[in-house]
């Protein structure tokens, strides 16, 4: 498993601008998130990358995973990739952004940005390919982020339905940044779990669908989640054990995943949790039970 410690770098001091506002480089991680992804729309735009530029990314984000800032900085750059250090205010948790300078620019890419933990080593990721077309969602990711050591977090940088066709849908394309660096966190056996929002029709029953995707490599992780949400109240329909609606089997991080033997959960929320504060916290809370096992991996 990957061990990471401190990187040694200084933040560029600068407050992030960006067409879905501003916020103060003192931002907590849900404030910094939700301030990327208010501008996100079906009509924001998103360009699809190379072959180069996604490995570029994936191999700057690969190298900061090593410890070696500098070289990532420089990777990244070929690409107008950047890194800064933000820090938590309420617990002074430091993290490194990696952010795409595009997203300042009149027509920014939608190439989304990652998260990484830089005062514990790294043990799990969380993964947001629908942020604000699945609403909320990437609250949850950043609140999970924060309340958990040891993770990384990679956000989608577009509405699903903001390029052409289905090409912005990260959860189902390979020829995205952000599968690219779910890819290299899966070749490294970190384990993921991604947060999806589902409707209220799409499973009745259910306020979770919870699944291993393809894989079933975290059956028992799968179980600890849904069984922490039902001692909340919540209904879990568990797609190792029954067919449950979305249960993202086509997922492609998720094939990746089933394909390194690496844990994968794919989790759809309900409105009902996603949509209020107290909520989205037993959400967390249940999520983080399943991080604190891979912790200890």
């Amino acid at each position: 498993m990957l061990s990471l410690t401190q990187c040694s770098s200084s933040d560029d001091g600068s407050e992030e601008r960006s067409a879905s506002g501003s916020v103060s480089a003192h931002a907590g991680l849900e404030e910094r998130v939700t301030a990327y992804t208010s501008g996100f729309s079906e009509e924001s735009g998103y360009r699809r990358p190379t072959r180069d530029e996604r490995r570029a990314v994936a191999e700057g984000v690969a190298l900061l995973l090593d410890r070696h800032r500098s070289r990532a900085e420089r990777r990244l750059a070929d690409v107008d990739f950047r890194i800064r250090t933000v820090t938590e205010p309420g617990t002074g948790r430091r993290y490194a952004e990696v952010f795409d300078r595009s997203d300042d620019a009149e027509a920014p890419r939608g190439w989304g940005r990652a998260y990484v933990d830089l005062d514990s080593p790294i043990r799990w990721s969380v993964q947001v390919p629908h942020p604000v077309a699945d609403r909320n969602t990437e609250h949850l990711g950043a609140a999970l982020l924060g309340r958990s050591p040891g993770g990384v977090l990679v956000i989608a940088g577009a509405h699903r339905k903001a390029g052409h066709g289905d090409e912005a849908d990260v959860a189902h394309r390979r020829k995205s940044v952000f599968h690219a660096i779910c890819d290299e966190l899966a070749k490294r056996g970190v384990p993921g779990i991604q947060v999806h929002g589902m409707a209220d029709d799409s499973a009745p029953r259910y306020d979770v669908v919870a699944s291993t995707g393809r894989g079933r490599e975290a059956v028992a992780e799968g179980r600890d989640l849904a069984d922490a949400l039902r001692r909340r109240g919540y209904e879990v329909c568990r797609a190792w054990a029954r067919s449950c609606p979305l249960e993202g089997r086509r997922n492609v991080q998720g094939r990746t995943a089933w394909a390194e033997e690496t844990e994968f959960l794919h989790v759809e929320f309900g409105a009902g949790i996603r949509d209020s504060r107290g909520g989205r916290r037993g959400a967390v809370a249940a999520m983080g039970a399943v991080t604190r096992d891979w912790r200890r991996m």
